[in-house]
C-alpha cells in the first residue's frame, strides 16, 4: 500500500541546505554548482552534485546522481513517497528521470529561466500525457541558489579575462 506524501515544509530549507553544500562541492571541482538530495520518510537517501565534466557523462546532473543512488538505497528503481530537493530547477532529460522514478515532489531553488521546464519552459510535470504527476514548489531558497550559480560564472569569466 502507497504511503501518503507528508509535506513537512520545515524541513524543505534544511535539506535545500544539504543541496547547496553539495552544489558548493561540486564548485570546487570544477562543475557547474548545482546540488540535490533525495529525501524518504524524512532521510537523505541519495545525494548528488553536477559532475559531467569529471565523469565524462552528459547525464551526470545532480538529480540523476542523487536519484541513482537513491535507488541503490532503496532497492528500488521507483521512488514512490520521495521528495527530490535540487538547487536549479529541473532540466528536460531530469524532469523526464524523475517522472519515471516516480519522484512524488520536487523541490527547487533558483529559476532556469532557459531550460528549466518545470515552470520557466513548457511546464513538463503538467503535460496530459505522463502516466505520474509530480507536485513541484519553487524558489525555496532562490536567492542563495542563484548567487552560487553567479559567482561561478564570474569567477570562470574572470579567470579567462586572465
Amino acid at each position: 500500500m502507497r504511503q501518503p506524501l507528508i509535506i513537512d515544509r520545515s524541513h524543505d530549507l534544511h535539506f535545500m541546505r544539504e543541496a547547496l553544500i553539495l552544489a558548493a562541492e561540486g564548485a570546487v571541482l570544477g562543475e557547474v554548482p548545482v546540488g540535490a538530495v533525495v529525501v524518504y520518510q524524512g532521510e537523505v537517501i541519495g545525494r548528488g552534485y553536477n559532475c559531467p565534466i569529471i565523469r565524462h557523462d552528459p547525464s551526470a546532473h545532480a538529480e540523476m546522481v542523487a536519484i541513482r543512488a537513491a535507488s541503490v538505497a532503496l532497492g528500488n528503481y521507483r521512488l514512490p513517497g520521495s521528495t527530490l530537493y535540487v538547487t536549479l530547477e529541473p532540466c528536460s532529460m531530469c524532469a523526464g528521470l524523475i517522472v519515471h522514478s516516480r519522484v512524488a515532489r520536487v523541490v527547487y531553488g533558483a529559476v532556469e529561466s532557459k531550460a528549466g521546464v518545470v515552470q520557466s519552459q513548457g511546464q513538463f510535470f503538467e503535460q496530459a500525457f505522463l502516466n505520474h504527476r509530480v507536485l513541484f514548489e519553487g524558489g525555496v531558497l532562490a536567492e542563495e541558489c542563484g548567487a552560487i550559480l553567479s559567482d561561478f560564472f564570474r569567477d570562470r569569466r574572470a579567470k579567462a579575462k586572465h
